[in-house]
Parts: C-alpha cells; sequence; structure tokens
C-alpha cells in the first residue's frame, strides 16, 4: 500500500502563533501597529542591522531598496542567472536594464561575470544567497566598491545565514528578506528590509507607505497627529500587525528551526553520500548555512522527479533559469549559451523536502527513496 504523500514545504504553525494573531485580532490594530514595530526591532536585533523595515514581500523589499538607490530608466543592474524571476523583475518595473550573469559551482553569482558586465551604467548588482548559503561577498563588495555600485543582497533564503562571523543582513547597502509560507520562517506573505544606513533607512521607509512622512501608528496612536506630508509617490508596501504577530513568534523559534533543518541536511549529507549520478551540496559552512533548500544534482533530473513523486515524494526545482523565461530571452535576446553554469545546472537540479515538521521517519523515507530512483535511473 502506497505511503501518504510527502509534501515538498510544509510551514510549522503552533499555538503560540494562533493565540499571537488571536490577541492581534482583540487588539484593534490590524494593520500596521504595535506589532510591526516590534517585529522590525526584533528582527534588526537578529540579524544585527541598525535598521529593519517591514514590507508585504521580498519583491516589494528589493523594489524598495532599488527606488531608494534612485535606480532608474537606462541603469543596469546586474543579477545572476539563477534566481526567482522577482530578482530581475523589480528591475524591468523600475525601467531599468536587468542584467543576466552566469553563476559559480554553488550556484551563486560569478564574481568574474560580475566583473564582465560593469559598465558606465552600471548601479547595482543583487547576489542571491542561494538555498540559504550566503554567498562570498568580501569580493563582490570589493569589486562594486572599486566601480562605485551598490550590493542590494537578496536574502529570501537567508534569515539565520552567516558570513564572515555575521549573520546576513548588513554587508551591502541593504538585504531584502522573505518570509513567504515556504521560507524558514514565515509571516504567511511578507518581507523585510536590513540596513545600517539611517538616511536610507528613513527614505525605504517612506516608500513603503505612499512617501508619506507618517504612518497610521504615528498618526493614530495615543500622542499622534492627524497631520502627514506625501513626499514621493511611494508604494503601498507596509506589513500589517495580523502577518508581524506569526512573524513574532516564528522568530522566537528560528534558531529551533534552524537546528532541525540542520540535522535533515546533515542526515541527507550522510544517507545520500556517493551514489553514483546524485550529487549533494558542497557547502562552505554548513552551520552558517540557513538549509532553506537542501538542493541535489541528478542525472535524468525530470525522470527522477517523476519517479520520487510516484513514490509519494514532492519536490521543486529552484530555478527555471532567467534566459529559459519567456519574457527574458524574447525581450533581452538570451540565450542558453550565455551562462554555460547556469544552464548545465538546471538541467540536473532538484530540492528535496526540507523542513521541521519532518519526522525522522520522513527523512528516512525521502533518503531510501532517493538511493532507490538513483539504482532505477541507471538501470
Amino acid at each position: 500500500m502506497r505511503e501518504s504523500f510527502l509534501p515538498y514545504a510544509l510551514p510549522f504553525i503552533g499555538e503560540e502563533e494562533i493565540a499571537e494573531v488571536a490577541d492581534t485580532l482583540r487588539s484593534g490594530w490590524l494593520s500596521s501597529g504595535p506589532k510591526v514595530k516590534q517585529f522590525e526591532q526584533d528582527f534588526a536585533e537578529y540579524t544585527g542591522a541598525a535598521h529593519a523595515i517591514a514590507v508585504s514581500s521580498c519583491t516589494a523589499a528589493l523594489h524598495i531598496a532599488l527606488t531608494a538607490l534612485g535606480i532608474k530608466p537606462g541603469d543596469e543592474v546586474i543579477v545572476p542567472a539563477i534566481t526567482f524571476c522577482a530578482t530581475a523583475n523589480v528591475v524591468a518595473h523600475l525601467g531599468a536594464r536587468p542584467v543576466v550573469v552566469d553563476v559559480d559551482e554553488h550556484c551563486h553569482i560569478s564574481l568574474q561575470a560580475i566583473d564582465g558586465a560593469i559598465t558606465a551604467r552600471t548601479r547595482a548588482v543583487v547576489p542571491v544567497h542561494y538555498a540559504g548559503q550566503a554567498c562570498d561577498l568580501n569580493p563582490i563588495l570589493a569589486l562594486a566598491s572599486a566601480h562605485g555600485i551598490a550590493v542590494v543582497e537578496d536574502a529570501a533564503h537567508a534569515a539565520g545565514s552567516e558570513y564572515d562571523g555575521r549573520r546576513i543582513g548588513t554587508h551591502g547597502r541593504a538585504a531584502a528578506f522573505s518570509f513567504y509560507a515556504t521560507k524558514n520562517m514565515t509571516t504567511g506573505e511578507g518581507g523585510m528590509i536590513t540596513t545600517n544606513d539611517g538616511d536610507f533607512a528613513a527614505r525605504m521607509r517612506q516608500l513603503a507607505l505612499h512617501g508619506m512622512s507618517r504612518d497610521a501608528w504615528n498618526r493614530y496612536g495615543e500622542g499622534g497627529s492627524w497631520a502627514y506630508d506625501v513626499v514621493a509617490a511611494g508604494y503601498k508596501d507596509n506589513l500589517s500587525d495580523l502577518a508581524s504577530a506569526l512573524g513574532l513568534t516564528q522568530l522566537e523559534k528560528s534558531d529551533r528551526f534552524h537546528a532541525r533543518r540542520r540535522a535533515i541536511a546533515r542526515a541527507y549529507d550522510e544517507g545520500l553520500a556517493d551514489i553514483e549520478g546524485v550529487e549533494t551540496p558542497q557547502v562552505a559552512d554548513f552551520d552558517g548555512h540557513a538549509w532553506h533548500l537542501y538542493v541535489l544534482q541528478v542525472d535524468a533530473r525530470d525522470r527522477f522527479i517523476a519517479e520520487l513523486a510516484a513514490r509519494g515524494i514532492g519536490t521543486s526545482v529552484h530555478f527555471i533559469p532567467l534566459h529559459h523565461l519567456s519574457h527574458y530571452r524574447e525581450r533581452y535576446r538570451y540565450k542558453p549559451s550565455d551562462f554555460p553554469e547556469a544552464t548545465a545546472a538546471f538541467e540536473r537540479l532538484v530540492s528535496l523536502p526540507i523542513y521541521p515538521r519532518m519526522t525522522d521517519a520522513d527523512v528516512a523515507r525521502v533518503i531510501e527513496a532517493v538511493r532507490d530512483v538513483a539504482q532505477e535511473v541507471r538501470s
């Protein structure tokens, strides 16, 4: 008898989150209010950043950061070929050109490719901390500084990741985090921008709420004033207290979540070692990896996924490279031969389930299924 289906990803929501959301519903503050402020403060402390701005998504975070930098039509922003489309879409939203470049063996943006893509129009580079492993940021930061361009980190996978002795969130000009339902911690939908630059943070905070000089908490809270100004044509990208209620409790649990993800990754490493046609992730810092994804590279990827599905194991692929997507292929004339590393990697990528709700039996089942499928694919 076939076992029940093991989903690729599930959030871990406990009674604490439910109680916090119920408290918010009773409080009278449903949109941005005291819990947003607390979530921002706690997340800034968690990352070590001086400032954190809670927003509606990581996409919004990237868009606001690039807008605050003054990215405009005619500018260029360098992004990696292997990433979710949002990384490039936000550049296009601003009328700028997303300059797609190749990746290295870790599916991180290639330093050499960045160097070769910089022109007089380059204003920023957006490295992606793929799967939760931090990019080697110091050489990227040095190269960017030498050319006077900004580094905005796409940290959608990287809440809890570490680089050079500290958590991701303070290395570049800004970092954009995701709290989507599948992420290491979730608010359902949501994101956060971190920065150490006070003036830049103030600019981004205004842009996130219509360009207004006062948010609702400062207008309607005790001692607030109804008066406000609009200093820029901003956006409606603020996070709600309802979402932040989830975030506050999830953040409290994040170290436990991370420990469980590490344990699953270690079990996978041990259980899937030395299988012909299967490569486990090669990481520079196991404990500093957030383990948002556990990505194998396998022979006959599409058949591999189908066979795992037949055994009740959910998987995903991260990601379809930008140059494979119709919009970027047709508008910017990108083709597979332009990105040999990304193209070769994509043909072999498959992400296994890795989330705290998985039991040891679930993990053992995945290992057994992968080993079985690898043998079947070879025969």
